[in-house]
């Protein structure tokens, strides 16, 4: 059975040595910057959390741990650079209200900043998967650490900090209880990582020959 898709001409140890430690020292700036100012909680949000899982998966090299991350942010990023991208235009007044803290002078520039790795890190996974090849059971082992990573932000964050909108908003007109909500959002990420896996897949079989799994 083939288990992952990849460019055949490629070999493990594929990924630049300069990119590895690019990554890890953004990495180092990023952590103690974010802990400071947001909390430790803040890294449940799946975009963070697919930063550091990315790390890991980039100096081992792990086809799987990357396709991972990849099923677990592609499509959220896309909207995220898409409303944060309307904001610019819009000189601050974003759409959605999920970029709205970049445009909060209460938030320390640098801080702001350091968040712009949301408009790279979704390329970079993507092409990260490209080069050492997508791994089809991503999904699968995503979607129970998935599931852990939103009980957890439901239990740990606040309705103001709302991590990965586990709490019900009072921007959404219908009423509905907290956990039938939670169960809410568990579903949708569910489809949305399935519905990221079935692109991804379509799209390396259609433009990348296939390999079997070592």
């Amino acid at each position: 059975m083939r288990l992952y898709f990849r460019f055949p001409q490629q070999d493990r140890g594929t990924i630049p040595r300069g990119l590895k430690y690019s990554y890890l020292g953004f990495v180092l700036i990023l952590v103690p910057a974010y802990t400071w100012w947001y909390g430790l909680v803040n890294f449940l949000w799946f975009s963070n959390a697919a930063l550091l899982l990315g790390l890991v998966g980039v100096w081992l090299e792990s086809r799987r741990l990357l396709s991972m991350q990849l099923i677990s942010i592609l499509l959220p990023e896309l909207v995220w650079i898409a409303a944060f991208t309307i904001g610019l235009l819009r000189s601050g007044a974003p759409p959605l209200g999920i970029t709205d803290y970049m445009f909060d002078p209460a938030i320390p520039l640098f801080i702001r900043g350091l968040s712009l790795f949301h408009l790279l890190l979704p390329f970079l996974l993507f092409w990260l998967v490209w080069r050492l090849g997508y791994d089809w059971r991503a999904w699968r082992y995503w979607a129970p650490i998935g599931w852990g990573i939103l009980i957890a932000a439901f239990l740990l964050s606040t309705p103001e900090q709302n991590i990965n909108f586990v709490h019900h908003s009072e921007r959404l007109a219908i009423e509905m209880p907290r956990g039938l909500w939670l169960l809410v959002v568990l579903g949708l990420s569910t489809l949305t990582w399935a519905l990221t896996h079935a692109l991804v897949y379509w799209f390396m079989a259609r433009y990348r020959r296939t390999a079997d799994a070592a």
